[in-house]
């Protein structure tokens, strides 16, 4: 006996400080955060706020994403996960107090014929059971669960993030092509004008077949082109549909204008701060600390436990109480190697969420340097396309009037035609090209959202 007791007082120690902290086999090396960003921002534009979209200055963009983060599907399956996470937690935490049950039983047994007899029999009592957590594999069990909750609520952010930023998209989408098509319809009108213009000078011996020819078949490309606008609308609005979870027949976007919107602009902040801005990174924090408290347990479980029983009833037709109580020593002796296969296994998986983790840092800082930069190169496109613009529909004006006096040949005409229907075209997409890159922008700023920074593992 004296030999066991002096064997623990030796084993022990050693235990515990086998269980502090896991080891990771991971390259120490930090990722090294940029001092700023390699696209311009501009520093005085106002900070990202959680209803970033409101900047837009748009009332039907402001109902559709109330409505998408209530009863879009997606969100609603992310806040499910939550309560199965939250369920999950309180499981993994009930090991850390006893367990109390009560029984009761009854029983009649007898015999018929001349000695009869009956006897009734009753018990009932309460009984209770706890095992010591010495080595905290309870503890690391329950941290463990309540890391994934933590992870499972910022994953239910980044969904409400992605559905966001997904309707502004989608609704910025459908606007513009509802735009596009005004624009198409009134290209048509104008080339058809221009088809009755040519006719009659044919009629009139001024113009050719081959003249009818090319202005006919302007207006049929741009007929063609009509169709697959129209096409494309209600392709964007049916998504927009599905992902604010309702029925594509029964919703339909209001007109409006991108023209009318307002262009915001964006203060990107330092790269640092990043990592507090986004909860896909602290989702992965989250991930990262449950390994670390799984790798305690799995450590944990390769150790005796202690088990702790007591129970208190009464039996009738006894008299007075039972009571009882034991204690049980319980440890692994031969398992085939299964205990340490788990231990294995919960330092590979935190070495997976640790590379995953520096993955997900690195790509979030190329999200926003992919964001600032659209941002910056299509806001220069849209300036010069709008110089375009203006000079191709000066370019029209002379061509036609000189046409109709017999100046100019009608395929300059017809070129001028082209150039002019494009810059029209060309304009309403930069306009939606600016407009979207500022939605990624958000998007990839965290759209507003924050986190502790001292809360954030120092795992790097």
């Amino acid at each position: 006996m004296n030999r066991v007791v002096l064997f623990l007082l030796v084993w022990l120690p050693a235990a515990c400080t086998s269980l502090t902290a896991p080891e990771s086999n991971m390259p120490s090396e930090a990722i090294n955060v940029p001092a700023q960003w390699r696209a311009t921002s501009d520093l005085a534009a106002p900070d990202v706020t959680r209803d970033w979209w409101r900047s837009f200055g748009s009332t039907e963009l402001e109902l559709l994403i109330v409505q998408a983060q209530k009863q879009s599907l997606n969100v609603v399956a992310a806040v499910a996960r939550v309560h199965q996470a939250e369920a999950a937690a309180r499981i993994a935490g009930a090991p850390l107090l006893p367990e109390l049950s009560a029984n009761a039983d009854f029983s009649r047994r007898g015999q018929y014929g001349d000695n009869a007899f009956h006897d009734n029999t009753f018990s009932g009592g309460l009984a209770a059971s706890y095992e010591i957590d010495f080595w905290g594999k309870n503890r690391a069990r329950r941290d463990a669960a309540r890391a994934i909750l933590r992870a499972t609520e910022f994953d239910h952010d980044t969904v409400s993030l992605t559905v966001t930023a997904g309707t502004a998209q989608l609704w910025l989408q459908t606007t513009a092509l509802r735009q596009r098509i005004d624009i198409a319809e009134r290209n048509l009108d104008n080339a058809s004008r221009l088809l009755t213009l040519v006719e009659a000078r044919r009629r009139a011996g001024a113009a050719t077949l081959l003249d009818v020819a090319r202005q006919r078949g302007l207006v049929a490309a741009q007929q063609r082109f009509l169709a697959a606008l129209h096409q494309q609308a209600s392709d964007t609005q049916t998504a927009l549909a599905v992902l604010l979870g309702l029925p594509a027949s029964t919703f339909t976007v209001k007109s409006s204008r991108l023209d009318a919107l307002q262009v915001p602009s964006i203060s990107a902040g330092l790269p640092s701060d990043l990592l507090v801005r986004r909860p896909d990174i602290a989702s992965a924090e989250a991930q990262l600390a449950a390994a670390n408290a799984s790798i305690i347990a799995a450590r944990a479980a390769m150790f005796p436990s202690l088990q702790l029983t007591a129970s208190m009833g009464v039996v009738t037709p006894l008299d007075g109480p039972l009571y009882g109580v034991a204690a049980g020593l319980m440890a692994p002796i031969f398992n085939a190697g299964r205990l340490a296969a788990g231990r294995d296994l919960a330092v590979a998986q935190h070495e997976e969420l640790l590379a995953g983790y520096r993955s997900i840092i690195i790509s979030a800082f190329g999200n926003v340097e992919v964001a600032l930069n659209a941002v910056t190169g299509y806001d220069l496109q849209a300036t010069a396309q709008t110089q375009e613009l203006i000079q191709a529909r000066r370019a029209f004006d002379l061509a036609e009037s000189r046409y109709k006096a017999g100046a100019e040949t009608l395929i300059t005409l017809l070129d001028v035609q082209r150039t002019l229907y494009a810059a029209l075209d060309n304009a309403m997409q930069f306009k939606l090209l600016t407009l979207q890159a500022r939605v990624s922008l958000y998007r990839a700023l965290g759209g507003g959202w924050k986190t502790v920074a001292d809360a954030r593992p120092n795992v790097l």
